[in-house]
């Protein structure tokens, strides 16, 4: 760490996994939503194997920041480096390194950070280091939660999608699912909902839905815009018996309309499961409800959106 100029950090952490699965979590950047708790999406603008840009949205000190970073990958030695080529004020520059090291037990994961503030501003300064702190902590603890889940039962994680074909046009469907304001009065299973927008293509939705058996469930997500075709969201607020919720909207055109998919990755928690779900639940019992209770939400949605859709093309 340093007074001025350039700052320096570095986090560690022990994980009981091998080197080579806990730098595989590190390496795919696009499961780092459903992986480590400040990432709300990242794209991939380009690259390949050794190399690639990125674009990410993440929380640093409680708000959505977004960013653009190039990863250089090395599967032999077990490192990524990475570097902001477009940073978030007051970030002036931002890089560092993921190290993998083989350790007693399994791994040791250290994470580097070098930065500068914007006119070298004393509170920037401390604003973006707490932001760095808070935000190293949480993925390596998450990375090793994931990767020791993972190594002792991979069904932990979920992965599905339904969709519903519409004739109608993209910019209709993805009207419908973006305008989250209104879904209080278009949804049926939705009892209440907030909605704000701290930014462009940016919402945050927090809503009440009430579930099949009658019991309401309160959710806060993080929501990414790329109109007329694509939206991605994450839950930063989940049900007790999830580690994580991430999920997007597609709309594809197809020969006479559209095809608009929904898609879930879910992380569930065993250790929750019995007391949550009963001393005979399972699961496989966790997965089949999971599955049931988001798809049936989903698709009732794109149901709706689909008749909207439809019944504004008839007129």
């Amino acid at each position: 760490m340093s007074n001025s100029g350039v700052v320096k950090t570095e986090h560690a952490i022990d994980v009981a996994a091998g080197p080579r699965a806990v730098y595989d979590l590190v390496a795919r950047a696009e499961d780092w939503p459903h992986l480590f708790p400040p990432t709300v999406h990242v794209e991939t603008l380009d690259g390949g194997v050794r190399s690639e840009r990125l674009r990410i949205w993440a929380f640093a000190n409680g708000e959505v920041r977004t960013w653009t970073s190039r990863r250089t990958l090395d599967p032999e030695a077990l490192r990524v480096t990475f570097r902001q080529e477009v940073s978030s004020a007051p970030v002036a520059s931002m890089g560092g390194e993921w190290i993998v090291e083989a350790a007693p037990g399994g791994s040791r994961v250290v994470l580097l950070h070098d930065f500068t503030v914007v006119d070298d501003d004393p509170a920037d300064r401390e604003w973006v280091e707490r932001a760095v702190d808070t935000n190293s902590s949480s993925e390596l603890a998450a990375l090793k939660a994931a990767a020791e889940s993972l190594a002792a039962e991979p069904g932990t994680l979920l992965s599905f999608a339904d969709h519903v074909d519409i004739a109608g046009t993209p910019e209709q469907v993805y009207d419908f699912l973006w305008q989250a304001g209104r879904w209080e009065e278009r949804l049926p299973h939705v009892d209440r909902l907030v909605l704000t927008e701290p930014g462009e293509n940016l919402q945050t939705v927090e809503m009440d839905t009430r579930a099949a058996d009658g019991s309401v469930h309160t959710t806060k997500s993080v929501r990414v815009g790329f109109t007329p075709d694509r939206l991605v969201y994450k839950q930063v607020q989940v049900p007790p018996l999830m580690a994580a919720h991430t999920g997007r909207w597609t709309v594809r055109p197809t020969g006479d309309g559209v095809r608009a998919t929904s898609h879930h990755t879910v992380v569930l928690r065993p250790e929750r499961i019995r007391e949550l779900l009963g001393p005979d639940a399972t699961l496989d019992t966790a997965r089949a409800l999971v599955r049931g209770a988001l798809g049936r939400n989903s698709t009732a949605t794109l149901v709706l959106a689909k008749e909207a859709a439809e019944r504004d093309g008839s007129r």
